[in-house]
């Protein structure tokens, strides 16, 4: 039952991803990058990760993709001219960045998991996925990529007003005065009150 369950939740996985990155509606992009989180989830359940797979469905699939949504229903998505240029030569780099990227996961699959077939898999570890460890594990091997996906989604949020400010005319520099906090706490801070000025 394990195994029908795994391949449901992996195949599901990696349509969400795909949908992410093939439709063209960012609306539906995000959808499918939500469905793409539940289905994560449920690979977290049969790793018995529980606490993990209750947090990817709770802040992830959640409160993030609930920002997401906001981001793209307030800047338009591809109607606000977001996408970029969409040239010819640009599409054939995407194609063969996608294609190195695939052989070079193929490669680090092909290498370590061939060889796991035929045998029960990596052993269970005594609390793995618990609140202790997981909280263990940011806090000393991963605290730097932890920090740093925290910081990527601060800019993210911030470049969305940005983007959105412009987009509806209001075109004014900020202007960071003076202040014992720091550069980014004051820009955050302006932008958010002028977001609520807005509102």
């Amino acid at each position: 039952m394990s195994e029908v369950f795994f391949f449901i939740a992996a195949i599901g996985a990696v349509a969400g991803a795909a949908g992410t990155v093939m439709l063209r509606d960012a609306f539906y992009s995000v959808l499918s990058l939500v469905c793409h989180l539940i289905f994560l989830a449920m690979l977290f359940l049969l790793l018995r990760a529980e606490f993990v797979a209750a947090a990817q469905v709770i802040v992830y699939a959640g409160a993030v993709m609930v920002l997401y949504v906001f981001v793209v229903g307030y800047v338009g998505g591809m109607q606000a001219g977001l996408a970029g240029p969409t040239g010819r030569g640009l599409r054939i780099v995407s194609v063969l960045f996608a294609f190195a990227l695939f052989v070079e996961l193929a490669i680090a699959l092909i290498g370590s998991g061939v060889s796991a077939l035929d045998t029960e898999g990596a052993p269970y570890q005594t609390g793995f996925g618990e609140p202790a460890e997981v909280g263990k594990q940011f806090l000393t091997n991963y605290l730097v990529a932890f920090e740093v996906a925290s910081l990527l989604l601060l800019i993210a949020a911030v470049g969305a007003v940005i983007l959105a400010r412009r987009r509806s005319g209001l075109a004014q520099p900020l202007q960071v005065v003076d202040q014992p906090l720091s550069g980014l706490v004051a820009v955050v801070g302006l932008l958010f009150q002028q977001v609520q000025d807005d509102l």
